[in-house]
């Protein structure tokens, strides 16, 4: 089901985890080791979905009142184990593919940004064989300098050379998404099979919400 259609873009970016893949189990495992690193066990791992979306040092802040100096340590140690097992602790939405597919066959433009470092989102997407949809795919920056979903944004319009944010809308699940896509003058069409609820999305300013991922096929008219 489709709520409040949105007029037709040509370039579509897509939000990575919650949005092409469902890619908890990794992120929250990730996050688990390096939380066990601080001596912080969590029973039950479902607390850490949370962590899907934003950036890992503001959630380590917001959730666990790390400084900077820990949280940045603390990435040290989830890469450890995301680069290793967590990056493939993952899958991608059933129908995903093949609606990539349909949106690339009726001319339209595909970016990714995402949150995730850059090299990770590249090697997950090359490993379920989706890059070869995505005209660019842009992500985080490894140092820290570009993490923020705005940022990441602003980065992909750039390096695709969007000048007109009309002709462009964002894909995500999550808050982050929306406000990310605002702060450059894109609107957002958020998803509900990922991370978000409706009510964080609408809340956000979502101009359109889709329940399922069969309901994407719909932005290929």
């Amino acid at each position: 089901m489709v709520e409040n259609e949105s007029p037709s873009r040509m370039t579509l970016l897509f939000d990575l985890d919650g949005t092409l893949t469902d890619s908890g189990e990794g992120i929250v495992n990730s996050v688990a080791y390096a939380l066990e690193k601080f001596g912080i066990r969590v029973e039950d791992k479902t607390e850490l979905y949370k962590f899907v979306g934003p950036p890992l040092v503001e959630s380590l802040a917001e959730f666990y009142s790390f400084t900077p100096e820990a949280a940045n340590e603390a990435v040290g140690y989830y890469r450890e184990y995301f680069q290793e097992k967590g990056i493939f602790e993952n899958r991608v939405y059933e129908g995903m593919e093949e609606i990539l597919k349909k949106l690339k066959a009726a001319g339209k433009r595909l970016v990714l940004a995402t949150s995730k470092p850059e090299e990770y989102a590249v090697r997950i997407l090359e490993h379920f064989h989706l890059a070869q949809y995505f005209d660019l795919i842009a992500g985080a920056s490894m140092d820290g300098s570009r993490i923020r979903k705005a940022d990441v944004i602003a980065y992909a319009l750039k390096k695709c050379g969007l000048k007109d944010p009309s002709q462009a809308v964002m894909i995500g699940d999550r808050k982050y998404d929306v406000l990310g896509a605002a702060a450059n003058g894109l609107e957002t069409i958020g998803v509900l099979y990922g991370y978000g609820s409706r009510e964080e999305l609408l809340e956000a300013g979502a101009v359109q919400i889709i329940e399922r991922v069969e309901d994407l096929a719909e932005l290929a008219k």
